[in-house]
């Protein structure tokens, strides 16, 4: 039988990266005691206030058709949030409801590019990011984003990639998995290198709110210069701990919005209305949950430096946002996954291996933020005692 030449080119790109996870799932579920590292679930329940507006809204009778923008009242809700954010006036015909921050992601870049384009993308990058942009048929040109300058993207690496076939600027900030987070100035040159060579910036800011204290943040849509040129993406599911729920959007010029609406009417025909009355409370007011996470995250990613940097030849890159940290194995000769596989079959101990996001964590592993003090703590132990045994045969 014959299938879609996307079916070819996502082949590798979707569940293999997960490997790991998956694995540490399966001895989970067979009782071993495994301390998970992997995902990034939120720490705290999603707040009760939302599950009770969830549930009136069903049970007032909010469970038909919407349609393919969004509800009015949770446009009407981002447009009042993203105006008083980013201090200029955005519009409801600037905003496009979808189910989650994926979903969203994958109708923007099916807007924006087609087979034959080029996509600009930080390497490393979130996991799903290159699937999203070849399912599209376009191409995804890496961009390294070096350690050395504290995984932010420089301009000159930008531009030493465009060429004539480059449409977008695909920016993650807050970044997973580094936790970088873009500078104002960072974001000015890179929004004039867009300017010069007409690029679409595309923005994942579904951290925003998981910026840690004393961080600043700035996004693309804070420059009035670039509007007609940016899109940006996020959701409920980490701000308001509620990942479930799916529940996302897009914010864009109107133009944009209007070519995207017949995508959206024709990949979903609507989100569910009680949840879009949820995420309407839940972005009207700040979030209750947000500001613990983000200090709760802080201090365990310091924690993870101070039992491990320097340690058996252990780095670690302390982020500045987000729910995960990044641990240098290379010098234990060893992949991040055969480090992360070996951990897990000796120590019970399940991370991310560093190349589940691209050849710029060749040797780097991804840890979770999201489990308590004390877990944190006993897993750095059993890091370093696994880093020890290696050296040590090594030796």
């Amino acid at each position: 039988m014959r299938y879609a030449s996307v079916t070819d080119r996502l082949a590798d790109l979707g569940g293999a990266k997960w490997a790991v996870h998956a694995r540490a799932r399966a001895l989970k579920a067979a009782g071993e005691p495994i301390i998970e590292l992997t995902i990034g679930e939120p720490d705290v329940a999603t707040p009760e206030p939302m599950l009770e507006a969830a549930a009136q809204s069903m049970r007032a009778g909010r469970t038909g058709y919407s349609n393919g923008r969004g509800e009015p009242a949770l446009v009407a809700a981002l447009a009042a949030r993203y105006s008083a954010r980013r201090g200029r006036e955005i519009g409801r015909d600037q905003i496009m409801c979808l189910p989650g921050t994926q979903t969203t992601l994958y109708a923007i870049l099916r807007t924006l590019v087609e087979a034959g384009d080029e996509v600009l993308l930080g390497d490393p990058m979130y996991a799903t990011y290159e699937g999203l942009i070849s399912q599209t048929g376009a191409t995804m040109v890496p961009v390294p984003l070096r350690p050395e300058h504290g995984f932010r993207m420089q301009v000159a690496d930008v531009a030493a990639r465009i060429t004539p076939r480059t449409r977008v600027l695909f920016l993650n900030t807050p970044h997973n998995p580094t936790g970088a987070v873009l500078r104002a100035e960072d974001i000015r040159a890179l929004g004039d290198l867009a300017r010069a060579h007409d690029l679409w910036i595309l923005s994942d800011e579904v951290y925003e709110d998981l910026v840690f204290p004393g961080v600043p943040f700035t996004s693309p849509l804070d420059f009035a210069e670039l509007a007609d040129r940016v899109v940006v993406a996020s959701s409920i599911s980490k701000s308001h701990a509620a990942p479930g729920f799916r529940s996302g959007w897009c914010v864009g010029p109107a133009e944009f919005c209007a070519r995207l609406l017949p995508l959206s009417e024709t990949m979903l025909f609507g989100s569910q209305p009680f949840i879009a009355d949820m995420t309407a409370l839940a972005v009207s007011e700040p979030s209750p949950v947000a500001a613990g996470m983000a200090e709760r995250f802080a201090r365990r990613a310091a924690l993870i430096a101070q039992q491990l940097s320097g340690v058996n030849g252990l780095y670690v890159h302390r982020p500045e946002a987000g729910m995960f940290a990044l641990v240098d194995v290379r010098a234990t000769g060893l992949s991040g996954e055969a480090f992360a596989l070996g951990l897990l079959d000796r120590q019970q101990v399940a991370v991310m291996p560093g190349e589940s996001f691209g050849a710029g964590l060749s040797g780097w592993l991804r840890l979770s933020l999201t489990q308590p003090d004390e877990l944190v703590i006993e897993a750095t132990n059993r890091i370093a005692a696994h880093a020890a045994g290696l050296l040590g045969n090594a030796a």
